[in-house]
């Protein structure tokens, strides 16, 4: 299964979570930027709230787009101490690469939510989507925050997974949902036919209109 886009691929993993829909103990929270377009089409089906959740990952020096770990809201940061030994990376490299994101995490808080607390997350059913899952180490980081603020359950949902990933997730939050799992990986963008980076506008623009759907699914209520 190739996805057309993030839309598409939203609308298709919607349809995996269909026993999320109509409930008032449910909020959809995205990572960013990529996360967001897919999990539009996830609140939108469930009638649920979508919000950001932020998270950085921390890239190899030299190879940034290998993941040596991740920091998300709330201070928590994930680091794959395999990847750092076998590599030999030095803590004080680590630090400082944590630095740098989050100044970007704190950047993107401001431009996303403009003067919006977080929500409230204490007690809820969080689903948390992103566009898919590769080594995994943002998303760890993303669900080992969130559980210090005692949601009820955590889903972790994505369109796309390399099976190892999705089996660990298993063991690591309350559930899983992973549309599809090919033998043959090979990364996340294989499987869009449109895999071009989401703005900051576009992140503005779609948490803009859920907020408007909610504020009109809330009026249309008996």
């Amino acid at each position: 299964m190739i996805f057309r886009d993030r839309a598409d691929a939203g609308r298709q993993l919607a349809a995996r979570l269909t026993r999320y829909a109509d409930r008032t103990d449910v909020l959809v929270l995205a990572l960013p930027r990529g996360g967001v377009p897919v999990a539009y089409e996830v609140a939108k089906e469930l009638k649920a709230p979508l919000d950001v959740f932020l998270v950085r990952k921390l890239g190899v020096p030299g190879h940034e787009e290998l993941a040596m770990g991740a920091i998300a809201s709330g201070g928590i940061r994930v680091v794959n101490e395999e990847l750092v030994h076998y590599l030999g990376i030095p803590d004080e490299v680590i630090d400082a690469i944590a630095a740098v994101e989050q100044q970007e995490l704190e950047r993107r808080a401001e431009a996303y939510r403009d003067e919006r607390a977080p929500p409230d997350i204490k007690d809820h059913v969080v689903i948390l989507i992103d566009d898919g899952l590769a080594t995994g180490s943002t998303m760890r980081a993303a669900a080992a925050s969130l559980r210090l603020q005692k949601p009820r359950r955590i889903v972790v949902a994505v369109p796309v997974s390399s099976p190892e990933t999705c089996d660990e997730f298993r063991s690591e939050v309350d559930e899983i949902v992973c549309a599809v799992t090919p033998l043959h990986f090979q990364g996340v963008g294989r499987w869009y036919e449109d895999f071009s980076q989401t703005s900051d506008e576009e992140v503005r623009e779609l948490l803009k209109r859920a907020m408007q759907q909610q504020q009109h699914v809330a009026s249309s209520a008996p």
